[in-house]
């Protein structure tokens, strides 16, 4: 076995033991491998103590690069030993908090009944983190991807609506127009990804209008946030996209109709590659099919 796949199991595996147990290799083997490698890279790839094994900063970088190289030779290699749709493989997919409560069980069992060679890992976070490093094959995330070096594409958007439930309205009146938001209790969510709290912004067409508003409670996860605007907490900024249903029922209340035009976008976020994997084509392609 070669230092560079050695170095992925490790880094997969999260220890030195566990990848001489998938690699069939002994642990001083890994540990030869590793120090033939870091002699050769002239650098220190893991810190090691007797319980821990982590990435150095020049592990971290290495592993940057190769990852999308091993992963182009992978693809090459099933597509010549059985064609350019195979899917499958291990494939770990970090996801955004918003999709992972739009992806029911019955949705991950469609997919895995439709690709039954792939092994299906997902991670949900509210922060992307180091997609490369931490050895994701794709992130699913909402709103504006930053500036880097990964593949973004935008998959689908939906509209975000100011919504309350009718018993918040029955006890604190309804808001007429968006800077009447300032007279209400309105919940606050706090972006983990931006590291401040969501901007409350209106759309209609090219009209930008910016809202301050007030509220006792403050949170950072969207599940939180939907349940606490569903027990009449207060007024929250919600997607369109799941919510249809209790919408529909009444159970939400969509304040301003006519600022239509505020949305949220959902992106692919893939390694920089010539070629994606199949596994994680197919996995885009049914969340942007089933979802959008």
């Amino acid at each position: 076995m070669n230092g560079m796949g050695v170095f992925v199991a490790i880094v997969e595996q999260g220890s030195f033991a566990a990848a001489g147990d998938i690699l069939d290799m002994s642990q001083p083997g890994v540990s030869r491998a590793i120090a033939r490698l870091e002699a050769r890279l002239g650098v220190r790839l893991f810190d090691r103590t007797t319980r821990t094994v982590s990435l150095t900063e020049d592990g971290r970088r290495f592993h940057s690069l190769v990852m999308p190289l091993l992963a182009g030779l992978e693809e090459a290699a099933d597509s010549t030993t059985r064609g350019a749709a195979a899917v499958r493989g291990r494939l770990r997919v970090n996801i955004d908090p918003s999709l992972a409560r739009l992806l029911s069980g019955a949705l991950i069992g469609e997919f895995l009944r439709a690709y039954p060679e792939v092994q299906l890992e997902l991670v949900t976070r509210e922060r992307l983190g180091d997609l490369v490093g931490e050895g994701f094959d794709l992130g699913l995330r909402f709103g504006e991807p930053p500036v880097s070096h990964l593949q973004a594409s935008q998959l689908m958007d939906t509209r975000l609506l100011t919504v309350a439930t009718p018993g918040y309205l029955a006890a604190h009146g309804r808001p007429r127009t968006p800077q009447e938001l300032a007279d209400h209790r309105c919940i606050q969510y706090r972006d983990a990804e931006l590291g401040r709290l969501h901007d409350w912004a209106f759309h209609r067409g090219r009209q930008r209008l910016d809202v301050t508003t007030e509220g006792v409670l403050t949170v950072n996860d969207v599940n939180t946030l939907h349940s606490c605007c569903l027990a009449g907490e207060g007024i929250a900024q919600l997607m369109a996209l799941g919510n249809e249903a209790l919408l529909a029922q009444g159970c939400l209340v969509e304040l301003f109709p006519d600022w239509p035009d505020e949305r949220l976008s959902l992106y692919s976020l893939l390694p920089p590659r010539m070629q994606p994997p199949a596994k994680s084509r197919a996995f885009v392609d049914f969340v942007s099919r089933r979802i959008g």
